[in-house]
């Protein structure tokens, strides 16, 4: 049976940029102001705020993990606040990849593991629309030994890195998406604990080509057409129909890249009857034919690694 959270998290492609161990003493604050990266954060010892634009703050302590598929806008500081007119704390770098926080000689009551990481797929935008803005997991110790793992291997030089890494990173996400539960708004998350939406998404997954219409899926969730309509656009955040679209256009650019199979096979393996109908849906949503965007990717594909893939910030909060 397909999973379809597998299937988000191993199309996103997730790509550890970078990670380091943070410890803090006394008092400090620190903004982050990032370019829509996914951020992580694991409280190993003591207690943080976490201040997230759009969300209330929380209180992150020793076992939690937390990760903003899209950070922009946040704060990170003491549970003892800083003054309104004190300035943010500086970052300061006491060994290799380990940094300190606010009182320099005082005793860390305060350790963390904090990074970032890149997504490989051209599709991360409308892939990370799927997840929840913000994944608050408690009491999963498989995480903070995921993201351990993560750091340490990211170190080493050993055979085989950048795989392990690879796949270290797809099950950190999925952990942290498994372990988040459907305390959220909307998304593939909710969808697919809500069992009657659940099983109309998984049937999509399962044969992205087949005829779908909203009757038809309705009958999967054993719904009338308008309560499953209604169901899955409050859930999921977007109507059936305009799902299936999506998810056969993140199919097809992926056949695509890969580039080993012709224009009118995958037409076929998303659902279309021809190459020219595929071409035409194709065109309307990515703003290029299939061939166009082939050759594209073949191009842009054929220099060295996309720096920005393996940029490592200067300091664990740049």
């Amino acid at each position: 049976m397909t999973d379809p959270l597998t299937q988000v998290v191993g199309l996103l492609q997730p790509d550890l940029s970078f990670a380091k161990l943070v410890e803090a003493a006394g008092t400090w604050r620190v903004r982050r102001v990032a370019d829509g990266r996914a951020f992580f954060f694991a409280a190993l010892e003591g207690a943080v705020r976490l201040d997230i634009s759009g969300h209330a703050p929380l209180l992150i302590e020793s076992g939690d993990f937390v990760l903003i598929p899209a950070a922009y806008d946040f704060t990170s500081s003491s549970v003892s606040d800083m003054p309104s007119t004190a300035r943010d704390s500086l970052p300061v770098e006491i060994r290799p990849n380990v940094f300190r926080l606010g009182d320099q000689l005082d005793e860390p009551s305060v350790r963390m593991l904090v990074g970032s990481c890149g997504f490989g797929s051209p599709d991360a935008g409308l892939l990370v629309s799927l997840l929840p803005s913000l994944i608050h997991a408690r009491g999963e110790p498989r995480l903070t030994t995921l993201i351990q793992m993560a750091v340490e291997e990211s170190r080493g030089g050993r055979a085989g890195r950048d795989v392990v890494l690879a796949r270290l990173m797809e099950v950190l996400f999925i952990e942290a998406l498994r372990s988040s539960g459907p305390h959220h708004p909307s998304g593939i998350l909710r969808g697919l604990s809500d069992e009657k939406v659940a099983g109309a998404i998984r049937a999509i997954h399962e044969q992205p080509s087949a005829t779908w219409g909203v009757p038809r899926l309705a009958k999967t969730a054993a719904m009338s057409r308008s309560a499953f309509f209604e169901r899955f656009r409050r859930t999921v955040g977007m109507a059936p129909m305009e799902y299936l679209l999506h998810w056969r256009m993140v199919l097809a650019k992926r056949w695509l890249e890969d580039g080993k199979l012709a224009v009118a096979e995958i037409a076929r393996k998303v659902g279309y009857s021809s190459a020219s109908t595929f071409s035409v849906a194709f065109s309307r949503h990515v703003g290029a034919t299939p061939t166009m965007y082939a050759r594209r990717q073949l191009f842009e594909n054929e220099p060295a690694d996309d720096p920005q893939r393996h940029h490592e910030p200067a300091s664990a909060f740049d």
